[in-house]
């Protein structure tokens, strides 16, 4: 039966489960692969700890949608990853080693439970995960990747920077999409960002980039990054977006998860009419709401626009004076202090809004939950996937 076996394929699934059991099968499974074609390495980043988690993340989820009979997901999922992976140098040899590699480690994870229906589903799974990978990557006739000059690089707060670069080709991407970028500083590592510009036609892109503790990427381009670095970027992702006749809408940004809402924000300036937007923007502290003298531009000649600054603590740290100081004119809505979804629910659960939520997963996940409890339905709620 195949894919067509349930019982079958929840046997592969179950052995891929993000538990002891699944990290180990997909330990194996790059160990056997890196054995199988040792150029294979050289692809992937030192530390595999992060590859791992998500290729056994994905891998398991794109099981359980075959337990459940669902195709089309998985299959749109593969083909945007076998697109996306072409920037990695990924070859269709690759595609056959791993098909082979997973097999073998499938097979000794399952044990005793490898029966002819196990083996039959297996094989097909495969040929079906490989295949649409390979031909999704081989059909593609865009570029496998964008490279750009950095030509400013602005610190605009202790561990924050706006990068802005000039790309060789001009990159298509939805308002409120993310791309993975590479930078020199830290080779075969690739991290996802959010334009914080709509795409532009001479190939300009802007980036928002916190520091976060012990991430070598960011810590890169916060410190080390200046203009002439080159960069690469991948394929865009993400569906985040405003629906203009769907009614008006709550956008919650924390930190430089304003990027995406703020890329969305300046797309709606193109039009005359827009539904209302209601931004409640937050950090810890006043002087890292380091983007309020553009958002107030953007507001002052867009009456649709209102923005709610927020900070946890009401005084700057004594380091805040070292950079630009971000208090805007007055027109702003009133300075509040407080977490954002304590902040964001003193107001109701904005049930009747589209809602967007930008930020670190925390906070994501925290304003998700106030919101819900509040009343919003969940399915109005919009934010990137928190694993990205």
């Amino acid at each position: 039966m195949g894919l067509e076996d349930s019982d079958a394929l929840r046997v592969l699934r179950d052995a891929l489960a993000p538990d002891t059991s699944g990290a180990e099968l997909v330990r194996a499974f790059y160990t056997h692969w890196f054995a199988l074609d040792v150029s294979l390495r050289d692809l992937f980043p030192p530390e595999m700890d992060a590859q791992r988690a998500a290729f056994g993340h994905a891998l398991h989820w794109v099981y359980g949608e075959l337990v459940a009979q669902h195709a089309a997901e998985p299959v749109a999922f593969l083909a945007q990853l076998g697109r996306d992976h072409r920037k990695y140098g990924v070859l269709p040899t690759h595609y056959e080693s791993l098909r082979a590699a997973l097999l073998t480690a499938l097979r000794r994870q399952v044990g005793d439970a490898w029966t002819e229906a196990v083996d039959d589903a297996a094989r097909q799974s495969l040929n079906l995960i490989t295949g649409v990978m390979s031909g999704a990557a081989d059909a593609e006739e865009g570029p496998a990747w964008w490279d750009g000059t950095v030509v400013e690089h602005h610190r605009v707060s202790r561990d924050l920077a706006v990068v802005r670069l000039r790309l060789d080709q001009p990159m298509h991407y939805h308002p409120g999409q993310y791309v993975n970028v590479h930078v020199p500083q830290c080779p075969r590592r690739w991290r996802f960002l959010s334009p914080a510009i709509p795409a532009e036609s001479d190939g300009g892109i802007e980036f928002h980039v916190r520091q976060v503790p012990g991430g070598l990427v960011s810590t890169a381009i916060v410190n080390e990054t200046r203009p002439g670095d080159r960069w690469r970027l991948s394929s865009p992702h993400g569906g985040l977006h405003v629906d203009r006749g769907g009614g008006d809408v709550l956008m919650v940004a924390g930190s430089t998860g304003l990027a995406p809402l703020r890329t969305v924000i300046m797309d709606l300036c193109r039009y005359a009419e827009n539904p209302r937007v209601h931004l409640f923007f937050g950090a810890r502290y006043r002087c890292e709401l380091y983007d309020l003298p553009t958002l107030w531009q953007v507001a002052a000649h867009n009456p649709w626009l209102s923005v709610s600054p927020v900070s946890e603590y009401n005084n700057d740290p004594a380091w805040a004076a070292d950079y630009p100081d971000v208090t805007p004119p007055r027109g702003l809505h009133v300075h509040q202090i407080g977490r954002l979804p304590e902040v964001v629910t003193r107001y109701g659960g904005w049930g009747d809004r589209q809602i967007l939520i930008c930020g670190g997963p925390a906070m994501v996940d925290a304003t998700k939950a106030a919101l819900i409890a509040k009343g919003a339905p969940p399915e109005r709620i919009q934010h990137d996937p928190l694993s990205r």
